[in-house]
């Protein structure tokens, strides 16, 4: 085709097509110009791009007191080992809810050996060791925690002595470094809860009050109040289990209650429901480093009798869980978080 235009005059902005290149062309002035379409980042997975990260924090090691400031990180499209990434301000254990956005993740609370109410970050794309964030509303441990772009949100745990329970919910903006404000309540005071969350919904699963629960609540995350009925999960192992989500499906694995199980299950975040059967995990998976995903992988902690090992699943397909690698050093009762769960 030719590079002239035809008889008349052609506004600046013009698209054609050329037959002879099959490619479209635009109009600058004085001439067609070739250019490229793109195609928008919609609904591709993150974990498909580099730098979609994985991070596992605290943790109690062998023994009672033997708390841990590990934070350690994964490649979550890349199977192997977790590598060093720094340390949280403090040791802790029971620190079971960490937070996330794209670029910040956030650990809070837990046992030091008191109940703590420090809130850590780290910017997730650069090893380093965390800095102050600010303060829990109500220091507590044992709690779940969940979070899209913009809010982290923790529900329930063990404000005090071990046989004491919450139903407070409150909340952070990642965004900004300060203090949790108040969000809500729970159904019932729970301790021992997992949590996960889509882009609008946040599920709280499971628990203990001090009878083991089986319920799913959820709450919209962009707008404080109380907890509201989602469903049940299908197994009667709800507490100290591990929660994890793509922007439509909330997995739910493991527990106990009264023994550790290997049930996976999922849920349809935005229509609620009771859960279904996934798979199994390998290995019984109660008081582990919890559960973070990417939109296509979710990636679990399970319990051994090493104390390492980290599974995977692909959340859209059901299936059993497969081996991804083992954790720098045995421990338990921490939690995980990603730049690139479900909620972002």
């Amino acid at each position: 085709m030719s590079n002239l235009p035809p008889s008349g005059e052609i506004p600046r902005g013009a698209i054609r097509f050329n037959t002879d290149s099959n490619k479209p062309e635009l109009w600058d002035g004085s001439q067609w110009a070739e250019f490229q379409l793109s195609t928008p980042n919609l609904g591709r997975s993150v974990d498909t791009q580099p730098g979609a990260r994985g991070l596992f924090g605290g943790g109690q090691l062998t023994g009672p007191s033997a708390m841990s400031d590990v934070i350690d990180y994964v490649n979550i499209s890349s199977a192997g080992n977790a590598i060093d990434f720094g340390n949280l301000t403090v040791a802790r254990r029971w620190v079971t809810g960490a937070v996330a956005s794209r670029t910040r993740g956030i650990w809070a609370g837990g046992f030091t050996p008191s109940v703590n109410d420090t809130i850590d970050f780290v910017t997730i794309a650069s090893t380093g060791n965390a800095t102050d964030f600010g303060n829990q509303l109500d220091s507590k441990a044992t709690y779940g925690g969940c979070s899209n772009e913009t809010r982290g949100v923790f529900g329930g745990g063990n404000p005090a002595a071990s046989s004491s329970k919450t139903d407070g919910i409150d909340y952070i903006t990642i965004a900004s470094t300060g203090n949790s404000l108040d969000f809500g309540n729970l159904a019932a005071a729970t301790a021992s809860l997992c949590a996960t969350a889509g882009q609008v919904r946040g599920l709280f699963v499971g628990g203990y009050t001090p009878t083991v629960l089986r319920t799913i609540q959820f709450v919209t995350i962009a707008t404080t109040g109380n907890t509201q009925n989602f469903g049940d999960l299908a197994r009667t192992n709800g507490q100290e289990g591990q929660a994890c989500a793509n922007a439509t499906r909330g997995i739910c694995s493991g527990g106990t209650g009264p023994s550790p199980c290997t049930d996976i299950e999922y849920v349809n975040i935005a229509s609620g429901g009771n859960g279904n059967k996934f798979g199994d995990l390998i290995t019984a998976g109660t008081s582990t480093m919890g559960a973070l995903s990417s939109p296509t992988r979710g990636l679990i902690s399970t319990d051994d009798t090493n104390e390492d090992d980290i599974e995977m699943i692909e959340i859209a397909t059901e299936g059993n869980a497969v081996d991804f690698g083992d954790l720098s050093a045995a421990r338990d009762i921490g939690s995980g978080c990603s730049n690139a769960h479900g909620g972002l």
